[in-house]
């Protein structure tokens, strides 16, 4: 886990500004940071030899009212560019996972963790340790060759205990890193443990397992309480070593300096100089310590996204003419100990091409392959930018109009909404609701039943322009006169486009330009 990641900027371009601004913020503070030293022990001459305190004091102010104005822009910019950061991590990632087949995503469980909380976790990273990492590179450096010429003693004493402060960091951050690790392994399984339960809870309750599984959850639970606990009794005894071995070091230069005072070897304006400025050497890199346990969840966040946005993935080939074809075609799921496709071939052109097979035989997984979802076991697969229907359509949480317009050609207005509506009979009830196209709906499609869900994902697929439109089951969930409106839509899709679709229903091969038939792959069973 290193404190800075060079690959931030180069994968995340958003964060490259931010940083630039950061590092010359912290330049002008760590200068103003000096020029305090210096007004501040004028000020203090000033009132001990008698003198006019109206410079003196106008200066200290100002370097006080820049300093604040500083520490606020820092902090507007780090906030804003954390949240930005955060945000672009999240896109990269989703944008990445989905433009995978299935084989090449992480588990849902990892996945969800790093796209939720490790997302987020980011932005402490960014809008806290990232600006103090760029003080302490500036303003010890600036301090100690001020020092230099102020008083060179105590410049030899700051130089030859400066380096201490990092090392003990970096050697209690290593601790910090394992503990970190360990903890974030914990809410991974946490959170996939808890993911599966949810999803398996009404078949848990009906079998009277609900109560086992709670239990398990409490388990994992506390296991993720002990590791995050133990993180935290690293951050404050790290914190605690760093601030002891901090006030040592500025103890030293004070006495040094202080004998030469009394001893009249000094004079009073170097001397206040060089007090006030050692710890200025020392602070920032104290504070680099203390937020890097806050941001250290974001580092390990950061070094798992990068390593999914680095892994090479095989994109699935697309091709030119509007055709898909998949030639000597197999695949087996992850896991599996049999192929579900074997030697499949399909040559689909402009029109309507029907999939048939008993359950089971890979009609949907062929779908997937033929739209880039999968990579093939053996075979090859060749197909344009596709458009999946799947049985169950992806509904969001929002309006009517949010959802046909999910894909659909640039600049579609609700003209042509209403027409899609038409075409697969769902018009009427659109029209009929009180709010129109801007009636919302549920998760899920939530409100709505499985055939007018269905319905409403077909009139999707009518809005796209997409030249490959692939349909698993578009009419399962429909009745008779439902069926035949949405059959009748497939049919003038197909006369523009390549249409496959899978279906049990006999009307709709009635209308096939070409008919696949699939046959259950032989099964390898152990015993």
């Amino acid at each position: 886990m290193r404190p800075f990641d060079p690959r931030l900027l180069r994968l995340l371009p958003s964060a490259r500004r931010a940083v630039a601004a950061l590092g010359g913020l912290g330049v002008v503070q760590g200068a103003a940071t000096v020029a305090t030293a210096f007004a501040v022990s004028a000020l203090v001459v000033a009132v001990v030899d008698g003198r006019s305190l109206t410079g003196p004091a106008l200066a200290v102010a100002t370097l006080f009212t820049v300093r604040g104005l500083l520490a606020a822009g820092i902090e507007a910019t780090a906030t804003r560019a954390g949240s930005r950061v955060s945000t672009a991590l999240r896109e990269r990632l989703l944008a990445t996972w989905l433009g995978r087949p299935a084989e090449e995503r992480p588990e849902s469980s990892r996945a969800l963790t790093l796209a939720t909380d490790g997302a987020t976790s980011v932005e402490p990273y960014v809008a806290r340790f990232l600006p103090s990492l760029v003080h302490a590179a500036v303003v010890p450096a600036m301090a100690i060759l001020t020092l230099a010429f102020v008083d060179w003693p105590s410049a030899l004493v700051v130089l030859l205990t400066v380096p201490l402060l990092p090392l003990f960091a970096a050697l209690i951050g290593r601790t910090t890193a394992d503990a970190t690790a360990a903890r974030w392994r914990a809410l991974a399984t946490l959170s996939g443990h808890f993911l599966d339960v949810v999803r398996g809870l009404p078949t848990l309750v009906a079998y009277g397992r609900g109560r086992t599984q709670a239990n398990s959850i409490e388990t994992v639970s506390q296991r993720h309480r002990r590791a995050t606990m133990q993180t935290l009794r690293l951050a404050f005894l790290s914190s605690a070593a760093l601030e002891l071995l901090a006030t040592i070091s500025v103890a030293l230069v004070a006495v040094t300096v202080g004998l030469r005072l009394a001893g009249g070897d000094m004079p009073l304006g170097p001397a206040l100089t060089a007090i006030l400025l050692a710890p200025e050497a020392y602070w920032p890199i104290r504070r680099v310590g203390a937020e890097f346990h806050s941001a250290a969840d974001g580092a390990a966040a950061l070094e798992e996204a990068f390593s999914e946005l680095e892994r090479p993935s095989q994109a699935p080939s697309q091709g030119a003419a509007p055709q898909a074809r998949a030639t000597g075609l197999a695949y087996r799921h992850p896991g599996a100990s049999s192929d579900t496709l074997t030697a499949v071939d399909l040559d689909a052109r402009p029109g309507l091409t029907v999939v048939t097979g008993p359950s089971g035989c890979g009609k949907s997984t062929l779908l997937e392959l033929l739209a880039g979802l999968r990579t093939p076991t053996a075979g090859h697969v060749e197909a344009p930018r596709a458009h999946l229907l799947t049985q169950q359509p992806f509904l969001s949480a929002g309006t009517i109009r949010d959802n046909l317009l999910l894909g659909a050609r640039y600049g579609t207005g609700d003209q042509q909404l209403w027409e899609a509506l038409r075409e697969v009979g769902l018009d009427g009830l659109v029209a009929g609701l009180p709010d129109g196209l801007g009636t919302r709906i549920g998760d899920d499609g939530f409100g709505l039943s499985a055939g007018q869900r269905a319905r409403l994902g077909l009139a999707r697929v009518l809005l796209s322009s997409a030249p490959l439109v692939l349909l698993d089951e578009p009419t399962a969930h429909l009745d008779q006169d439902a069926a035949t409106t949405a059959h009748q839509a497939i049919r003038d899709l197909a006369e523009e486009r390549v249409v496959v679709a899978v279906t049990h229903r006999p009307e709709l091969l009635e209308h096939a330009d070409a008919h696949v038939a699939l046959t259950p792959a032989p099964r390898t069973v152990t015993r």
